[in-house]
């Protein structure tokens, strides 16, 4: 008998680069952060278990407070969009430049931090221009009851710089800018955006790129 052939696969490490990408709002920014308070009422709830039951009166409503409970601020100061929401919009994005999302989901493309939000610590890319305003609108429950929401919103106009890590062995940095391109002028990011699971979308979180620097051009 013939000794038992035996193959080799060797696996290449991924050639990881960053692309630095000035971004510039074309519509207005609208945020919306799960409430640290609604979070602690649901963990009570769940807690006390049947207990939970029994009616609660209904507490005054502080809508300032609604206010700053909705924006991701960023530890240190400043406030920040989540990094999931670039990524989320450049996967989406794949549909109409004709790349396989899936591929994308694997890991070609990650959104650096510039820090973490407090106090739930999510990964954020820091706002550079811009303040948030007072936003406050009518929605429908899904019980068909209207309600008031509170957002911050900021005017377009309001501009970010987006580090994107990528797979270069998988895809360029020119790519990796138009997919952001496309997230930005079709998908969107935040409340209102047109690629929205929940609505057609209100035409918000649009944005624009401003200025790219690849590695080579940070170094220098």
């Amino acid at each position: 008998m013939s000794p038992k052939q035996t193959s080799e696969i060797t696996i290449k490490a991924p050639s990881l680069q960053t692309v630095e990408i000035e971004i510039e709002g074309i519509s207005e920014y609208v945020q919306h952060r799960f409430p640290e308070k609604a979070r602690r009422q649901m963990h009570e709830k769940h807690e006390a278990g049947d207990k939970a039951k029994s009616k609660n009166k209904r507490e005054s409503r502080d809508f300032d407070a609604d206010f700053h409970a909705a924006t991701y601020h960023m530890e240190g100061g400043g406030y920040g969009i989540p990094c999931a929401a670039f990524r989320a919009a450049m996967i989406s994005a794949c549909r109409s430049a004709g790349f396989v999302m899936t591929r994308a989901k694997q890991g070609i493309v990650w959104t650096e931090p510039d820090g973490r939000s407090t106090p739930d610590g999510t990964a954020l890319v820091r706002i550079t221009k811009g303040e948030p305003e007072y936003f406050e609108m009518y929605a429908r429950n899904d019980n068909g009851s209207i309600d008031l929401r509170v957002r911050p919103r900021w005017a377009p106009g309001w501009t970010a710089v987006v580090r994107i890590k990528f797979d270069s062995d998988m895809i360029d940095a020119q790519s990796i800018a138009n997919l952001l391109m496309r997230a930005g002028m079709q998908v969107g990011i935040g409340e209102g955006r047109n690629d929205s699971k929940n609505s057609c979308g209100q035409g918000w979180g649009f944005f624009q790129i401003k200025e790219r620097k690849s590695d080579e051009q940070q170094q220098g």
